[in-house]
This record gives C-alpha cells, structure tokens and sequence, in this order.
C-alpha cells in the first residue's frame, strides 16, 4: 500500500512537471507599435503628466532653453494571459512615467527625441515605438533627452 501511495505521488508530480514545462521557449518577438494607439488607451493616458510634454524621434518642438541631458529608462511588464499589444502599452506607460518624473526633478518641463532602445538598440520613429514580448513579460526601453521648452 505505501509503494500504491508512493508511486502515485511521483505520478502526480511528474504529470504536473509536464503539463507546466515550457514547450520549448519561444523566442522574444520584436514589435512596432502605434505610439498614438497607445496614448489613447485612457488607462495609458490616465496616468501620464500632461505638463510634462512628449516629443518623438524628430518631431517638432518649440525652442529648447535647458538641455538636463540623455535619459535612459527600460520597464516590463506581465504579458501571461494578456494580449501583447496591451501589454506593451502598460510598460510603455511605465517607461513614458519615468521620463517624466526625471524631466520633473531636472527642472525640464519635456522629453525630447525619444526613441526605443532595446538591448541598446536604438530605433527612433515619431509614429511607433518597439516592445520586446515574450511569453511572460514583455520590455519597453525608450531614451530621451530632458529639456526645459519656451
């Protein structure tokens, strides 16, 4: 009876080993999303600081009067169970918050010239920005320079 017991507890545990082991790992996909999509998502749009301005890439800004420098911010976040692209909004809105909240304590009032910079791979676009997605958690790395603006 105690082998009975014995062998059905290494059943057990072997059968769960298998049902939860990775299939083989995916790779991590690189994705190009919407920057405006993204901003629109009112729980994006919620928590990001409309006096701290944003510019992308190359895009037009009004004069720089203060230059606090180059900034460098990377933030994932939990991708089980959830879509990818909303995923990668939530730790676009992370990464968007830390830049942010630099420019605040540099005394900047915008962000300029951000661009994605995963794995120290910079990507600028004014329209899209890339996420690393992965099975379980995905990574926004965005870099940009903290300005004051007239």
């Amino acid at each position: 009876m105690k082998l009975l017991r014995i062998s059905m507890f290494f059943l057990l545990v072997f059968s769960i080993f298998f049902v939860f082991a990775p299939q083989g790992r995916a790779a991590d996909r690189l994705l190009t999303l919407s920057v405006s999509k993204a901003l629109s998502n009112p729980k994006v749009a919620n928590k990001l600081n409309d006096k701290i301005k944003l510019y992308w890439g190359e895009q037009k800004h009004p004069k720089v009067v203060s230059n606090y420098g180059e900034y460098k911010t990377t933030k994932r976040a939990n991708a089980f169970l959830k879509s990818k692209t909303g995923a990668c909004e939530w730790a676009l809105a992370s990464a968007l918050i830390s830049l942010q909240q630099r420019a605040l304590k540099e005394g900047g009032n915008a962000v300029i010239n951000i661009k994605s910079n995963i794995k120290n791979d910079e990507w600028s676009s004014e329209t899209e920005y890339r996420c690393l997605a992965g099975s379980m958690m995905v990574n926004v790395a965005l870099k940009g320079t903290v300005v004051k603006l007239k």
